[in-house]
């Protein structure tokens, strides 16, 4: 279709949108997903990347590895390029849309695999990873219904940016922050955001960032595999001390989870190691950790520490 109006008139309950695929077409395959109607949203007019003095704007159906080297993202939103290109493997990013990426599922094992009980994809059957094997799972936001972790690197680098979404369905168009776009599980962890049945994810944007800034993904290998712990830092330092910072972390929590008490902690604080360790402690309160991942609540510390002397 290479119409919005007609794509947003055929999408509703049991209708998904066909991007890149790189997710929705592995869970079909999987029966995960079994969608009745499939709308392929290639020829949709959603692309650019547009740089100004206020901020960025990317078109959802735009590529990650387009968006990954495009020089201005590169220099200015740093982070942005980063963790995209620590995302998934060249092939993926070659077909992978930026709508997609923050729309992708779970990388729980329970969840892809359909003999195996799932809060999320069968709401009331059960977490099995609660008392599973939960090595890769979450140690914030959690809940007894659910503990996976979200898998997308660019909505941590998105999420510390206070970036927001342009979404559009048939009745209009309305802006929606990161930070109130996803939800945590809950007793209801299948209804993973705001997404309503029909909408689309039209544009990113992304506000100005000029403070130094990094992304940090620490994970099991060194490419396509998912994080164990990362963290989005952007600092501004200012005659050795810290005058402001915005964080988020990956790989620890059922959503990319902004860290504003340890930006608060930092503040007015030099800017040393063992200031940033300091603060970093502050991202694991009201962490549970579960049998196979307790070794989360260091990492994430150490991750947070490390990206912030690297945004120096």
């Amino acid at each position: 279709m290479s119409s919005l109006r007609q794509a947003l008139s055929a999408g509703g309950d049991g209708t998904s949108f066909l991007a890149g695929g790189t997710t929705l077409v592995d869970l079909m395959k999987l029966e995960v997903m079994t969608p009745a109607h499939v709308v392929d949203i290639n020829s949709l007019p959603l692309r650019g990347i547009q740089c100004t003095p206020q901020g960025l704007r990317i078109g959802a159906l735009e590529r990650m590895a387009d968006v990954a080297v495009h020089h201005e993202v590169a220099s200015r939103w740093s982070m942005v390029s980063t963790a995209l290109q620590l995302s998934a493997s060249p092939q993926l990013r070659n077909m992978a849309s930026i709508g997609g990426n923050l729309l992708q599922r779970t990388r729980c094992d329970y969840f892809r695999d359909v003999r195996m009980p799932c809060n999320k994809r069968k709401p009331g059957s059960g977490c099995p990873a609660v008392n599973g094997d939960n090595r890769m799972h979450a140690i914030l936001g959690t809940s007894a219904s659910c503990v996976a972790t979200h898998a997308s690197d660019l909505a941590v680098a998105l999420m510390a940016l206070d970036a927001s979404i342009r979404l559009q369905d048939w009745h209009g168009e309305r802006v929606v922050r990161l930070a109130d776009f996803y939800r945590l599980p809950g007793d209801t962890p299948a209804v993973e955001n705001q997404l309503r049945p029909g909408e689309l994810i039209t544009e990113v944007i992304v506000p100005a960032c000029d403070w130094p800034q990094t992304y940090v993904k620490v994970r099991d290998r060194s490419s396509y595999e998912f994080a164990l712990a990362s963290a989005a830092v952007a600092v501004d330092v200012h005659r050795g001390v810290v005058r402001d910072a915005r964080i988020a972390v990956g790989g620890v929590g059922t959503r990319p989870w902004r860290l504003q008490s340890v930006e608060q902690a930092l503040r007015g604080r030099p800017a040393t190691e063992n200031s940033y360790l300091e603060a970093a402690k502050l991202a694991v309160v009201g962490a549970k950790p579960l049998a196979d991942n307790g070794f989360k609540v260091p990492l994430v510390q150490r991750t947070i520490a490390r990206a912030l002397a690297g945004a120096r």
